[in-house]
């Protein structure tokens, strides 16, 4: 799929329509800087506002990433299951949120846990201060570099890795 030319597609449906790139986004819950990196090719929309796209200027969603008019029309089928796809990929997005979201409360949780132990007299804490405190200290680094690697640019390719070993690891114990 070639970017630049779906974003001119993007740029010339918009144009037909006589609208601005401001009314396209407050139409689409977008800014209007987004829809001007949608129509240089320098973004692409997510799958559900392609499909939004589709149906305001009335054009087939192959039309709109191929970046051509078609002759033949998408048929309901296909439709549905473009849907269904955005929809699975909203679902994804939505287990990687609730993720990030407990991993915040666990680590504050034991940020908590740290700040009322480095508040504590030493003397009457005994053996258990010390535990918690590297405990709790510990659980905060690890939710920070945890943090730092679902929300960086490398996770697709950590993820992707992580199946790879995982599939070399089942298949060596079916060998055995």
């Amino acid at each position: 799929m070639d970017q630049v030319k779906t974003g001119a597609f993007l740029r010339d449906l918009r144009k037909e329509r006589n609208i601005t790139q401001e009314q396209l986004a407050e139409k689409m819950c977008v800014s209007r800087r987004t829809v001007s990196r949608w129509e240089t090719g320098s973004n692409m929309p997510d799958l559900d506002i392609l499909i939004e796209i589709s149906e305001y200027y009335n054009v087939d969603l192959r039309e709109i990433l191929d970046g051509e008019r078609k002759e033949e029309q998408m048929n309901k089928e296909m439709k549905e299951t473009v849907l269904k796809v955005a929809d699975f990929s909203k679902e994804q997005e939505a287990k990687v949120i609730k993720r990030i979201h407990i991993m915040f409360l666990l680590g504050l949780a034991a940020a908590i846990v740290f700040l009322v132990t480095f508040f504590m007299d030493k003397e009457d804490a005994g053996a258990l201060y010390g535990f918690a405190q590297g405990v709790s200290l510990g659980i905060e680094f690890g939710m920070i570099i945890i943090g730092v690697i679902i929300t960086s640019k490398y996770s697709k390719k950590i993820r992707e890795f992580k199946y790879r070993l995982l599939k070399k690891g089942s298949g060596e114990l079916s060998d055995s």
